[in-house]
């Protein structure tokens, strides 16, 4: 019986004993892999989301470690050649390599989740949340990237080609390192930059910034570039090394308050005092404003009208946006209601003798009409 095992095995083609054995080992993974996945779960319940997640997370990770295991004891077993068993080694030493920077990475996303699970981001005074959470984002990226690469590079040294090439290109620091390097320049100034941010945090998630004149809130931080979200939802998206190299505007640096201006014109009639106590009273009724700041104040006079400055502060800034809108519009309300005499307006006075003049000349052309 086995020598017949043998000698039938022996007439099938050389290359479906070594593709069979894979796809075997590999359904044979899958399998094992899916029953501990479904009794994990069943066995964690819903009580620990978290650890939910974590599988979650890592299933991709273990089946191909499953994966790994069985190939790597069913093909020592197997009577396969020289070359066959020499290209599986490679093969499994490849796919190791692989595994390791998955892992790598793998526990890099659940160490900084973990760590950022106590701050909450979308609360109202979120400024140390928001300090942890870029930190945390920006280094985790910086160690995905600085990962990727030592992965990629540990697996394509296991080819003799690349090693031979990587060799030379050490031994010579000469025209093709230089080559290299440039290439690498942008990569390496963003991952420094990365760095930078995360230290000094000039910029944060969620900060209000003006850059290149336009406004909008810090959205995403990766490991190359800054998303900005515009104030009409469009994004601007900068690379991380301007905001070490330009100066730009950020209004929440030290807290998420924030001060609106509204500027009103009126007629130089208008009673100050009863549009500063108005100003109050919507400031005072409004659950945007934080109770902090409420001013009026007369920062320009021109030939036809004055301009009142109104200040109000908010928690916010879109909430400032919000609440700068609903005092505008309350306060020109106020105005055309309860004082229409102190709109802007023009004035014209004419002298006697102008208008006299005026009159004897209409006078004239009706009678020569």
């Amino acid at each position: 019986m086995l020598e017949a095992t043998t000698s039938y095995l022996s007439e099938l083609p050389d290359w479906l004993l070594p593709v069979g054995l894979a796809l075997a080992a590999i359904a044979f993974a899958i399998t094992i892999h899916g029953l501990l996945i479904t009794t994990m779960r069943r066995w964690i319940g819903v009580n620990h989301p978290y650890l939910r997640s974590v599988f979650t997370n890592t299933k991709g990770a273990t089946r191909l470690a499953l994966i790994i295991i069985i190939v790597s004891v069913a093909v020592p077993a197997a009577p396969l050649s020289a070359s066959v068993q020499s290209f599986f080694s490679r093969a499994l030493v490849f796919s190791f390599i692989i595994l390791g920077g998955w892992f790598a990475l793998i526990a890099t996303k659940i160490a900084a989740d973990f760590y950022l699970r106590r701050f909450d981001v979308q609360a109202d005074d979120n400024l140390l949340a928001r300090k942890h959470y870029t930190q945390v984002r920006i280094l985790q990226r910086a160690a995905e990237t600085l990962i990727v690469i030592v992965t990629v590079g540990a697996a394509l040294m296991t080819f003799e080609a690349v090693r031979q090439f990587g060799i030379s290109l050490f031994a010579s620091a000469g025209v093709a390192g230089l080559v290299v390097a440039l290439a690498a320049r942008p990569v390496f100034a963003n991952l420094i930059a990365g760095v930078q941010i995360a230290m000094t945090q000039p910029i944060r998630v969620y900060d209000a910034v003006v850059v290149e004149g336009e406004w909008g809130w810090i959205e995403e931080i990766t490991s190359a570039f800054v998303v900005i979200k515009l104030w009409d939802w469009r994004r601007l998206v900068v690379p991380l090394s301007y905001f070490i190299e330009k100066p730009f505007q950020n209004w929440t640096r030290e807290n998420s308050s924030i001060i609106g201006s509204i500027l009103v014109h009126a007629d130089y009639t208008v009673p100050i005092d009863r549009v500063r106590e108005k100003l109050k009273e919507i400031a005072k009724a409004s659950p945007l404003w934080d109770g902090q700041v409420v001013n009026l104040q007369v920062t320009d006079a021109t030939e036809g009208t004055i301009e009142l400055r109104a200040l109000v502060s908010a928690r916010t800034s879109p909430s400032a946006w919000d609440l700068r809108c609903e005092v505008r519009e309350k306060l020109i309300a106020f105005i055309q209601e309860e004082l229409p005499g102190s709109l802007p307006r023009v004035r014209a006075s004419l002298a006697d003798g102008v208008l006299n003049r005026r009159r004897v000349s209409e006078a004239k052309g009706l009678h020569a009409s």
